[in-house]
């Protein structure tokens, strides 16, 4: 992985993962210190550890902002011996617990043509599933520092959270936010994606610092330009739809490019058939 954690403000670290430019962000309190997402595979995990302690020795909490590889299967690694809590919001926690071999096999599909090399690595990992749920929201108090957790509704996944720092302005906001590409809409609910954004906004003043799941560090503004595009796709779909339109014609004008609005297609019309 060869990358370290870059404080981006007051004790918060961010590690960019370079191979899929998934974000690691570390907040450092008092007493204890919060991991948000801990990559894909245990080799990652392991070097992620290294790095953290880099920067803190301080006793970990994690959080898992959804349940893609990506972004929790370092779990056991971080989190596993000696135990630690591990927070998810209750939907993504019952997808590990429950389902590790489909998450494990999808994840290998998707990986094993581009990045045969991790798909190997993630094919032998061993899964942890969260310890500690969220329904809506959860503050921790990591000693002098309180962090909330909340979940601003069905997006990228049905099971976002969010990760606020008040203290230092900064919002962590999973892949409901992405800068190196495309928001992925495989998993997601269009329809809803534009109201978990604006609900996430509410967080942010204009100074604030906001890491996407992937790519660079982004302003408020930034976020604002990618809810209007979301929000642009959600009328597009629910127009083409109300029009009896092939999911094609949503591709053809929608915002992110022709393949990813496809798929955001597919998803919404499920959405408005009651079937997502």
């Amino acid at each position: 992985m060869n990358a370290g954690f870059v404080e981006v403000a007051d004790r918060v670290h961010v590690l960019a993962e370079p191979l899929l430019r998934v974000n690691v962000t570390l907040v450092v309190g008092d007493d204890e210190a919060l991991l948000v997402d801990t990559l894909s595979s245990a080799a990652q995990a392991t070097e992620l550890a290294a790095a953290v302690r880099a920067v803190t020795d301080r006793p970990l909490t994690l959080v898992n902002t959804h349940h893609h590889y990506d972004h929790c299967f370092g779990n056991a690694v971080l989190a596993g011996d000696p135990p630690r809590p591990v927070y998810a919001h209750e939907l993504a926690a019952t997808a590990l617990r429950e389902e590790p071999e489909r998450l494990r096999r999808e994840a290998y599909e998707e990986l094993r043509t581009e990045h045969p090399a991790l798909a190997a690595e993630l094919a032998d990992t061993p899964l942890l599933a969260p310890t500690h749920t969220v329904h809506v929201e959860t503050v921790l108090d990591l000693g002098g520092r309180r962090v909330l957790l909340r979940h601003p509704g069905r997006g990228h996944t049905e099971a976002d959270l969010v990760v606020h720092v008040p203290d230092a302005d900064v919002l962590v906001a999973g892949d409901l936010v992405e800068q190196s590409g495309p928001p992925a809409f495989e998993d997601s609910y269009p329809l809803q994606w534009p109201d978990a954004v604006a609900d996430l906004l509410r967080l942010t003043t204009a100074r604030t610092v906001v890491i996407p799941g992937h790519g660079d560090p982004v302003d408020v503004d930034f976020v604002r330009a990618q809810h209007a595009d979301l929000a642009k796709l959600a009328w597009l779909i629910r127009a083409a739809h109300t029009g009896s339109a092939p999911p094609e014609r949503v591709a053809a004008e929608a915002p992110f490019g022709a393949r990813p609005a496809l798929v955001a297609a597919h998803r919404g019309y499920l959405e408005l058939t009651g079937t997502a």
